[in-house]
């Protein structure tokens, strides 16, 4: 299972790349046993438990007993793939308008409520789900789970309410992707790349389709989709299943189930023919960039032993100080100033594999476009080595080792991959399936999904503002000077509430 939850634009792609195979006819090396102590600790760690309410909500329970608090998230099973055509955006919309009054609190009566017990809040939006969570000291679970469920039956949606939050969304989508070259440059690179599935549409919107939405399309989506039957509550803290059973049942047993969403049927895409190449050239560029994409399945998509093997290459060639890429091109050659490989393969649909790097000195954008291709050719040529594959095991080992100490990064895991297809089974078996993968699977991926007919190459140019005059936003606005903000972009994955 790949940890990271969001879809990297172009702009954050710019500063992951400031900081970071042998002939496949040789076998496995042998896998280590495990220790005592490794075995000895997985079996103290809490179990993970499940059950569903009768109305269809399904939770989960994260036992972590280190500190008298807790983490509430509840994951709802619709994004932005799943929109209707012509109304892009609403997803990330609704999720803002949760936030309002409901027939039984008034707007910031919630929130007011978590931040008066020093809790923290937040939600975020991505193609596949949507999602709210709060973390507050552990006596006050029952009391936010209460806030959760009456907002999950009970919002109230006026025009007085719907509309200005408009124009809150048209903001944002100025702020963060109209006034970015970075997040342009992500939101064609995906158009290209998806040319069917609905990833290629942003998850805040197409503009022009973000201005015509409605109160009746929030509704509309808010009584299809949020609905018990399509929610999964993840709780993790110091709890147990029947604490948490009491609490569920005394407040989201009692929403009704309203809708039957029903299966998930989205636009697949078909088996790419071309090599594509986008490029976007803006003033306020002031460090170029080139990313290479491929469609590539997703933990959902992918046949046995593919996902980990895609997750295992990436590692290999990019995920560090250590790999081919950062070796090559900015230890060796000297060329880049960062270079690395990322696989999102948390989707319900078809994943990524991108490999980025950015110039160094007097390096140009295409040196390193070579290079970075020439890394990606010998390791579909060669293939990977039983050392390498192993160390490569070895660091995502010892991630998800680090993530299980934070409460709330385990709720996120597990709250998007159950949201994206996975069950509980699939993700504890997880860690084994890595073990289980050999140097003939990481090579066979390599070979089958690292093809150049399989991708989209986006490049970040600066621009001389003689050549393009005064750079405007597309709503005509002036956009923003100077160099490109890299925290900004379209609400993926992972994003939070503005």
């Amino acid at each position: 299972m790949t940890f990271p939850l969001r879809r990297l634009s172009a702009g954050c792609l710019a500063i992951a790349m400031a900081g970071t195979m042998l002939s496949p006819a040789f076998a496995q090396a042998p896998q280590p046993a495990k220790s005592q102590a490794a075995a000895e600790a997985e079996a103290k760690r809490p179990k993970i438990e499940s059950f569903t309410l009768e109305n269809g909500l399904q939770v989960v329970v994260l036992p972590d007993h280190r500190a008298p608090i807790a983490t509430q998230m509840v994951w709802y099973k619709v994004g932005s793939a799943d929109e209707t055509p012509g109304v892009s955006g609403i997803a990330h919309f609704l999720e803002h308008l949760m936030f309002k009054g409901t027939k039984t609190h008034k707007e910031g009566e919630f929130s007011n409520a978590v931040s008066a017990i020093g809790g923290e809040e937040n939600a975020f939006t991505s193609y596949d789900y949507t999602a709210y969570y709060q973390q507050v000291p552990v006596e006050q679970l029952k009391e936010m789970m209460g806030f959760e469920a009456d907002r999950m039956e009970n919002l109230v949606l006026t025009d007085e309410v719907v509309l200005p939050e408009r124009d809150v969304i048209l903001e944002e989508r100025r702020m963060r992707i109209d006034n970015d070259p970075g997040a342009q440059l992500s939101e064609a690179v995906d158009a290209a790349l998806f040319q069917n599935s609905h990833y290629g549409i942003p998850v805040i919107g197409w503009r022009h389709e973000m201005e015509k939405l409605s109160r009746d399309d929030a509704i509309a989506f808010y009584n299809k989709y949020y609905t018990p039957n399509n929610a999964t509550l993840l709780v993790a803290g110091d709890v147990t299943l029947d604490q948490v059973r009491a609490m569920a049942e005394e407040t989201f047993g009692k929403v009704k189930r309203r809708a039957e969403p029903g299966e998930r049927h989205r636009p697949q895409e078909p088996e790419p023919r071309a090599e594509r190449t986008v490029t976007l050239s803006d003033p306020r560029v002031t460090q170029p960039s080139v990313q290479t994409t491929y469609l590539v399945p997703s933990e959902n998509t992918a046949k046995p032993s593919e996902a980990e093997s895609l997750d295992l290459l990436a590692d290999i060639l990019g995920g560090g100080a250590t790999s081919r890429l950062y070796r090559a091109l900015v230890v060796d050659q000297g060329i880049a100033a960062g270079t690395g490989a990322y696989y999102q393969g948390t989707a319900l649909d078809d994943g990524q594999f991108m490999t980025y790097g950015t110039p160094r000195g007097e390096a140009t954008l295409e040196q390193v476009e070579k290079a970075v291709d020439a890394e990606v050719a010998k390791i579909v040529r060669e293939g990977v080595t039983p050392a390498e594959l192993e160390a490569a095991k070895n660091r995502v080992r010892k991630a998800l080792i680090y993530q299980r100490d934070n409460q709330a990064s385990m709720a996120r895991r597990y709250g998007a991959a159950l949201s994206t297809g996975q069950t509980i089974a699939e993700i504890e078996s997880w860690p084994d399936r890595i073990e289980a993968v050999t140097v003939d699977q990481v090579n066979a991926a390599a070979r089958a999904y690292l093809q150049k007919k399989r991708s989209v190459t986006g490049t970040l140019l600066p621009a001389s503002v003689e050549s393009s005059a005064e750079a405007k936003a597309p709503d005509g606005s002036p956009a923003a000077a100077g160099a490109v903000d890299p925290t900004a972009g379209a609400p993926v994955s992972g994003d939070t509430r503005s």
